[in-house]
């Protein structure tokens, strides 16, 4: 009887870490009413490129920055605009091939951060000229390039 109570024990303390460690991981931010309200910053053009923000919401800022620290040095630097809009910034690193599939991974991120809405994901090489559009639409489900 006391194998079968520490067995339920362990089994429970077991499930309990599971479960916040797919809680954690898997929470994402949560997008509020004030997130989408805010007004984006206006960034005349004699702003120079490292003076603008990671986002110009609190969600977007913070997805920005989990974008480059999870990249591993893929990408430089990251942005988020409306909570819709991503750009990023490729390393050297990254080959031509893999800039789609980068693409469609940091969409799919992207929207479960960001859910139901249309969203757009803009890749720029090292030397910061854009590269490729990545555009997700919600309705049919689809990431059309460009």
């Amino acid at each position: 009887m006391i194998l079968l109570e520490q067995s339920r024990k362990i089994a429970t303390t077991f499930v309990l870490i599971v479960v916040l460690m797919i809680s954690t991981a898997c929470g994402g931010n949560t997008l509020t009413q004030a997130d989408r309200t805010t007004a984006p910053p206006v960034i005349g053009r004699d702003v120079t490129y490292s003076q603008l923000e990671r986002g110009n919401t609190p969600s977007g800022e913070s997805f920005g920055t989990w974008v480059v620290q999870t990249s591993k040095g893929l990408i430089k630097d990251a942005y988020v605009r409306d909570n819709n809009k991503l750009g990023i910034v490729i390393s050297p690193q990254v080959r031509p091939n893999e800039v789609r599939p980068l693409a469609k991974s940091l969409a799919q991120g992207f929207r479960k951060n960001f859910p139901n809405q249309d969203l757009t994901i803009l890749v720029y090489g090292p030397d910061k000229k854009l590269i490729l559009t990545a555009k997700y639409d919600t309705q049919t489900n689809q990431i059309q390039y460009t």
